[in-house]
């Protein structure tokens, strides 16, 4: 009975202790999973960005991305010549370097150690045709170190642009309308000014609705993608020329002696300049203090 017990107890034992290493592979792989999608390159694309073939429906795709880089400088030359291989361009670009910190250490009596801890980014805005929005965004997911997010819409502006063509449409036959009543005799010249005012503003509406269609269709042709690239903070060390101290450009000790005798002896001389120049006070001021201690003072 014991040794069958004891059996019982290992073999329950061996189970619990697979089922436990199965529960902790499935655990990993799924953690390995995640972190895959974010750093794989090719989590970005997406089927939002493909153009389906014979639709008629016309669809406004937008793509925001933002990720980390190896390069900044290299990753936007990369992005910048693969838009202009496909038929983009670029229109807007900001990138620029941000100094966290800047520390400046001496190492010796002339050289200084300057460490600089800086990021780069770079903020770029794209048109591409939209044809070629997946592989635009396959090729910059090349670059991708690490995704943070990647956002892709798709707006359909099918029935917007019908409205304004029916709309263009209808106007048209106002403003034709409108015309021959104007062209028409026997009017009065205040119902002219009316038509006029009419035809003015039927003029307008089309012509609004025409620029706004014309803005939708470059929108479908050409699809925006805001890309935010950043890298790892950067440390940057120089050594540099040590300012001297304004001690350290004073002359030595016998050079100022010799200064010193100098200022002394040009002082001394605009001293007896200043009595030769008063020497009648000087005369007049002998004679009175001689005339007092002569009559004065007995």
């Amino acid at each position: 009975m014991k040794t069958t017990a004891k059996l019982g107890l290992t073999a329950f034992a061996t189970i619990t202790l697979l089922f436990s290493c199965k529960k902790a592979d499935y655990a990993s792989e799924d953690s390995s999973t995640d972190a895959k999608m974010m750093t794989d390159s090719t989590a970005i694309s997406s089927s939002a960005a493909v153009v389906p073939k014979d639709s008629k429906q016309k669809f406004i795709r937008t793509a925001d991305i933002k990720f980390k880089v190896k390069n900044v400088v290299k990753s936007t030359y990369a992005i910048e010549n693969a838009v202009q291989k496909f038929g983009g361009f670029v229109t807007y670009t900001n990138l620029q370097s941000t100094i966290l910190n800047q520390i400046k250490t001496k190492v010796s009596q002339d050289s200084t150690l300057e460490t600089t801890k800086y990021y780069v980014e770079n903020n770029i805005i794209i048109r591409v045709p939209n044809t070629q929005l997946d592989t635009i965004i396959k090729t910059i997911a090349k670059q991708i170190d690490f995704l943070n997010y990647r956002i892709i819409k798709a707006d359909d502006v099918s029935l917007k642009m019908l409205s304004n063509q029916l709309s263009q449409q209808r106007s048209a036959v106002t403003q034709k309308r409108v015309q021959t009543a104007i062209d028409s005799k026997g009017k009065k010249i205040n119902d002219v000014i009316d038509a006029e005012n009419t035809l003015a503003n039927q003029k307008e509406e089309h012509d609004n609705r025409t620029v706004e269609n014309l803005s939708l269709q470059d929108q479908v042709n050409f699809s925006t993608v805001t890309l935010q690239l950043y890298q790892n903070e950067t440390i940057k060390q120089e050594m540099a020329v040590s300012e001297k101290e304004s001690d350290a450009y004073k002359p030595n000790l016998g050079i100022q002696i010799i200064d010193a005798l100098k200022s002394g002896w040009y002082i001394l001389q605009a001293i007896l300049v200043f009595f030769i120049n008063i020497w009648p006070f000087i005369l007049l001021a002998a004679g009175g203090f001689f005339l007092y201690k002569k009559y004065i003072k007995k």
